[in-house]
């Protein structure tokens, strides 16, 4: 029988010269009209003039924005398409958690899906930038077992009307956090990689947030976290299987080296469909920043020349 079909999201033009009030409003509303299902903002709170910390998203390990880029809050960046959209989900790719206390975390997000009518997704992660980390306040080496605990925290406020909580990070009596969100819930979506991620994924999360992971590569991750379902008696089928990919057409076929859904609208369509078969069931697009008109001219492309055709796979009964 045919599987659902994948759903797409898009990037905001958060960071660099296009992130401004104007552009975002005006991209947000186009990829709407355009049918994309949700709109995500990246998470960087400050960026130092020195990090030694290794990028882990390309090969030289270097951070691509200078200290002096724009970089919007994106909370704050989501609130206000949340005023400008009526059906697109809005999500974070990913919130950094020890950037912020997770009381106040909460709060925010509460309120962010409360003017939402319930369209946010929490995209999270432990982070990877220590000098970040380190100058907000963070413990850069606890941070996992930190993350772990703001997840419960968050989860606590959102659902009981006097949260309390007793943990090695945070203890707090009984409290109001209100408004909660309308479903008492928010659907958090788990980044990472690793051994440690993956499991926090099966243990705490409602989905998997891979981000920027050749098929191969994707396999093996989707086979470990298999197994740390199973250890956390679940199974994949529990959670949502999400990809956030880079997005770039090409006029000539790309060789060995190229990188996914990067290439000729061929090779787009057939990595799609690679990723489909290794379970990826949302995509989240990003391309690249030049202006607003040429961003929004690839995702129009997108719209118009594959997702016709990979709207539906087939699947065994």
């Amino acid at each position: 029988m045919a599987a659902p079909a994948p759903t797409f999201g898009c990037h905001l033009p958060v960071f660099g010269p296009i992130a401004t009030r104007g552009n975002v409003m005006a991209f947000a509303r186009k990829m709407e009209v355009l049918g994309y299902e949700s709109l995500w903002a990246s998470d960087h709170v400050v960026l130092p003039y020195t990090i030694k910390s290794r990028y882990p998203y390309n090969a030289t390990g270097e951070f691509p924005l200078p200290p002096s880029a724009a970089f919007l809050e994106p909370l704050t960046t989501l609130a206000l398409v949340a005023g400008v959209t009526e059906r697109a989900l809005l999500g974070t790719t990913i919130l950094v958690l020890p950037h912020r206390h997770p009381v106040l975390a909460a709060k925010t997000i509460a309120t962010l899906d409360h003017l939402a009518e319930g369209r946010v997704i929490l995209g999270v992660g432990v982070g990877w930038m220590r000098e970040e980390i380190e100058i907000l306040g963070g413990n850069y080496d606890r941070r996992g077992a930190w993350s772990d605990e703001a997840i419960r925290i968050m989860r606590t406020c959102w659902a009981e009307e006097r949260p309390r909580h007793a943990g090695e990070f945070f203890t707090f009596g009984e409290i109001g956090v209100a408004p909660q969100p309308p479903r008492k819930r928010i659907p958090i979506w788990v980044g990472g990689h690793t051994p440690r991620a993956l499991r926090r994924v099966a243990e705490l999360g409602d989905g998997w947030h891979a981000a920027f992971t050749p098929p191969d590569a994707f396999a093996r991750d989707m086979e470990r976290l298999r197994a740390e379902c199973a250890r956390a008696n679940r199974t994949v089928d529990d959670l949502a299987i999400t990809l956030r990919v880079g997005l770039s057409f090409r006029d000539r076929p790309g060789g060995a080296d190229r990188k996914p859904l990067q290439g000729t609208p061929e090779q787009i369509v057939a990595d799609i469909r690679r990723y489909r078969e290794l379970g990826v069931g949302s995509f989240l697009l990003e391309a690249r920043y030049r202006d607003l008109d040429d961003m929004v001219s690839i995702f129009e492309r997108f719209a118009r020349e594959i997702r016709p055709q990979v709207a539906a796979t087939t699947g065994s009964p």
